[in-house]
């Protein structure tokens, strides 16, 4: 017994020795665990690896999950009515067919935009925005994506009252954000609204992002979300130093949360919330 305590006590000792004054033996595990408590935890068009994407079976299933917020996209009904749904037109992801800005909301909401995804989900419809809003503010972030506004004259201000008749206009900690690929609608929402933040997306670009184009951001922008892929360390530090955030897409594998939440990225929109460890709310 004499023995075995001994050869433990010199095993210890030899770890000890390797580990800097100061550190824990377990530093490492302590720097993940921070680093993965700092990231924001984004579910991309809800839950979307578990639910039919941009519907409420999805939006659920992130809180569910403890996503820190959920990302949706915005489009407009032939009526005017904002709806939630990512494609230009209705073919994937429901029973019918055609763009969406020549249905009327009541013909939208006559979809099955859950079936495709599974039986279980059969029934499940197109929301409005103000649907979503009404369900979950309070509850958790949303992540708001303005798709293909070009499409859709004046839908920056239609966001903006929807925002505004619920006192969403100025939000506490970030809850609400607002994003687009559409840059110059990304700064007309920030003209209209300048105290929601903003964000930029970015397809992936073989010449990166440059010093220019960062500070070109920085007017109307709080947030430069570009593909994963093109993300790197450097890449974050450069948009901190320009006192912007980042939250790469779309995650669908753990190698690449691990990654980006190496590397510091602010948040990490995924579609499988499980796959990044959730901030704690405030």
């Amino acid at each position: 017994m004499k023995q075995f305590v001994s050869a433990l006590s010199a095993g210890a000792l030899a770890l000890l020795l390797f580990v800097a004054p100061g550190e824990s033996v377990f530093a490492s595990e302590d720097i993940a665990t921070k680093e993965q408590k700092q990231v924001l935890n984004i579910a991309h068009r809800g839950a979307s690896g578990y639910a039919p994407e941009n519907t409420m079976a999805a939006f659920e299933k992130a809180v569910d999950m403890k996503a820190d917020m959920f990302e949706l996209d915005v489009q407009m009904s032939k009526d005017g009515e904002l709806v939630v749904i990512h494609d230009t037109t209705v073919d994937r992801t429901t029973d019918g067919t055609g763009s969406v800005k020549n249905l009327t909301l009541e013909e939208l909401k006559s979809l099955d935009a859950g079936s495709w995804f599974g039986e279980t989900f059969a029934g499940e419809t197109i929301p409005t925005l103000g649907e979503v809003l009404d369900e979950y503010r309070g509850k958790t972030g949303i992540l708001i994506e303005l798709k293909s506004p070009s499409l859709y004259p004046g839908i920056e201000q239609k966001v903006a009252d929807e925002l505004k008749a619920r006192k969403l206009d100025k939000p506490e900690n970030e809850k609400i954000i607002v994003q687009s690929f559409d840059h110059e609608s990304v700064r007309k929402f920030h003209d209209i609204l300048p105290e929601v933040p903003a964000g930029v997306l970015l397809g992936y670009n073989p010449d990166g992002i440059s010093d220019e184009q960062l500070e070109r951001f920085q007017k109307y922008a709080d947030y430069v979300n570009p593909s994963k892929s093109m993300i790197d360390a450097s890449l974050v530090e450069r948009i901190h130093d320009f006192d912007m955030k980042t939250h790469p897409w779309t995650v669908r594998d753990r190698e690449s949360a691990n990654f980006l939440l190496e590397v510091g990225a602010d948040g990490i929109i995924t579609d499988y919330p499980d796959y990044v460890y959730s901030h704690p709310q405030n």
